[in-house]
């Protein structure tokens, strides 16, 4: 399982990813827009995880271009935010698999992952 995190607080991705390696997962942890694309464009991920509120870029911007580059990953949008927890961020991003707050417990989190991962 291959899987792309891409989160602004290094201390939170670094959480998620440990929590992702353990079960097995490549995790490669990115803080930015323009890193996401970088490594969308060098390499395929089934999932990706992804903060809905980035430091440097857009989030949405991100999804875009997975959608467009590999449209087979699923993407799990996180955030801090209630910033479309009326569920219309699926309407906006078709690559959408889940929407979690970012405080989920990093193993609730690595199940969704697997779960998803498993649905392609």
């Amino acid at each position: 399982m291959n899987v792309l995190i891409v989160e602004s607080r290094p201390e939170l991705g670094t959480l998620w990813q440990r929590h992702l390696v353990r079960q097995g997962a490549d995790v490669t942890l990115v803080h930015s827009q323009e890193a996401a694309i970088m490594a969308l464009y060098s390499e395929s991920f089934e999932i990706i995880v992804l903060d809905l509120v980035l430091e440097r870029g857009s989030a949405l911007a991100v999804a875009d271009f997975a959608s467009y580059r590999r449209p087979e990953a699923r993407v799990i949008f996180v955030t801090n935010t209630s910033f479309f927890s009326d569920g219309s961020i699926f309407a906006h991003s078709p690559n959408a698999c889940a929407y979690l707050q970012s405080e989920t417990p990093p193993e609730d989190l690595a199940a969704m992952v697997e779960h998803y991962a498993a649905l392609r």
